[in-house]
């Protein structure tokens, strides 16, 4: 009965670092099936939401109960974004009615109360420095996972559960074909990348840090994984982390390595390559003179991004384009639009329109970016943009501009306009202080771990200018827990300083 007694006591305890131990397993690893489709829209309430509101409830009960500790420094300006954003969705949804379906901003509101929330588990889980490597070490050995399982599916044929659009977000598993780019057990590769941008820093401070050989593979199997991802924006924000990191701490060895490794991961890729050089593409290109129609001769495939429809003029250029190539994407593009008004054209029907669009098309010697940046510039972007014109001090409310801006800069100000925007950058900028004097704090060999979160945390705001990272919810969930962990350790040598002088 004793025994009993003590095991139950020691559960009471322990309870939020076993449960929270749990959720670091569950958020990177288990797949995004769904539950429960929110109507109107293709996101879903999964399991790692279900464990997270088990989580907060037991968090706040042992807090209650004194059991474990909040962090208020942090606390005050989270709480004061969060009703930043709850102030936008009901001026959004009641006053200016720019969100149009009540529970969709709320649970976009919502969630990122939710996201934010693994902040103050994870910095109540910290009461030594032995619980922060314990957690700082779990989390890496779960990355482990995160790579092989990708390797897996590159070459085993391992299912994919992805949320890339409505109909994969049902909860399909998904075989990749050879050209396909990787997404592990994320939703898609671009959260995959993001993950893997923000660890890299982490991951080869923690390899200094111990002197173990085995970090410095993780390393080097993150970067080959990041490369399979084929994410140019992630692979951009590795470069200017990491290898600035590395010539920082005045590693020049380690720096010859992993850039070897990297330019022979690079090359071998064709799908990265090839993304890159088709970012910005040199062609001629067909306006419409009177519509303005842009109309691009290319063959589209799967293995090639196409180019969009956003143009810089270059008069000293001289190019030609495949007369059969224009003549084949006006002739699909007619087939297109007639098949959606339930006609089908004869032969010399066609013909005549063809060739009556081709009478008003000029053709324009110009540098073309490819169709993801296009629609980033043309659609996404200015959507944002105006939002936050619109409605400058609140935004026009959480999930008034749809569900991706792929700029989370852009889409902070545009849905929850300066007042949120300035509280949500302050978070940030928080972190960075709190972190940055607390290297002063830290004992000497560990200076070098904070270091590397601070890397890896620069690492992702780039990530951020291209991609909604902070909306992805295993990002996000792993980006603020791990910011946790990191806060609380440093406040363990703070308090350990006071005692010292006292």
């Amino acid at each position: 009965m004793k025994k009993l007694l003590n095991l139950l006591k020691w559960l009471d305890n322990n309870l939020i670092q076993i449960l929270f131990a749990v959720f670091v397993f569950i958020v990177p690893l288990y797949p995004k099936l769904p539950l429960h489709m929110i109507n109107y829209t293709y996101i879903a309430i999964r399991v790692e939401d279900i464990y997270m509101v088990l989580l907060i409830l037991a968090y706040c009960i042992q807090l209650l109960r004194k059991k474990v500790s909040l962090n208020k420094v942090f606390f005050i300006p989270f709480s004061l974004f969060w009703i930043a954003a709850f102030a936008s969705y009901l001026y959004g949804y009641k006053i200016s009615h720019t969100i149009i379906i009540g529970h969709l901003g709320f649970l976009h509101a919502l969630r990122r109360v939710e996201y934010m929330s693994a902040f103050f588990v994870a910095a109540s889980v910290i009461k030594s420095k032995k619980d922060f490597f314990f957690f700082l070490k779990l989390n890496l050995f779960v990355l482990l996972i995160v790579l092989v399982y990708g390797v897996g599916q590159k070459f085993l044929g391992w299912p994919a559960v992805q949320t890339m659009n409505p109909e994969y977000a049902k909860g399909y598993f998904l075989f990749l074909t050879p050209e396909a780019r990787i997404s592990s057990t994320f939703s898609g590769h671009y959260d995959l990348a993001a993950y893997l941008v923000f660890f890299m820093p982490i991951i080869a401070a923690f390899y200094f840090f111990k002197k173990n050989i085995y970090y410095f593979g993780l390393l080097l199997f993150s970067i080959f994984i990041l490369v399979l991802t084929a994410s140019r924006i992630s692979y951009a924000a590795f470069v200017v982390s990491l290898f600035p990191f590395l010539i920082l701490i005045r590693k020049p060895k380690h720096f010859a390595i992993v850039l070897i490794f990297t330019l022979v991961f690079t090359f071998t890729s064709k799908n990265l390559t090839s993304r890159f050089k088709r970012t910005f593409q040199v062609k001629q290109i067909f306006v419409n003179q009177n519509t303005g129609q842009v109309v691009i001769p290319q063959k589209i495939s799967a293995k090639e991004v196409p180019a969009g429809s956003f143009y810089i003029g270059v008069n000293n250029l001289n190019l030609t384009s495949d007369p059969e190539l224009l003549r084949q994407r006006l002739l699909d593009d007619l087939r297109d639009q007639e098949k959606k008004k339930g006609n089908k054209l004869t032969k010399d029907q066609e013909n005549q329109v063809v060739a009556s669009m081709e009478s008003k098309l000029k053709p324009i010697n110009t540098v073309v970016s490819d169709i993801s940046f296009a629609t980033r510039l043309q659609v996404e972007w200015p959507r944002a943009i105006n939002a936050f014109l619109k409605s400058p001090i609140l935004g026009t409310g959480p999930s008034s501009i749809t569900e991706a801006t792929d700029n989370d800069y852009l889409r902070t100000i545009g849905e929850f306009g300066l007042l949120g925007s300035l509280l949500f950058a302050f978070i940030f900028f928080l972190l960075g202080r709190t972190v940055v004097f607390g290297l002063k704090a830290a004992v000497e060999n560990e200076k070098i771990i904070y270091l590397g979160f601070l890397f890896g945390l620069f690492g992702l705001l780039l990530n951020a200018g291209y991609i909604d990272v902070f909306e992805a919810s295993k990002v996000a969930f792993q980006f603020w827990l791990m910011s946790g962990l990191f806060v609380a350790s440093l406040s363990l040598n703070k308090g350990k300083n006071r005692h010292e002088e006292k």
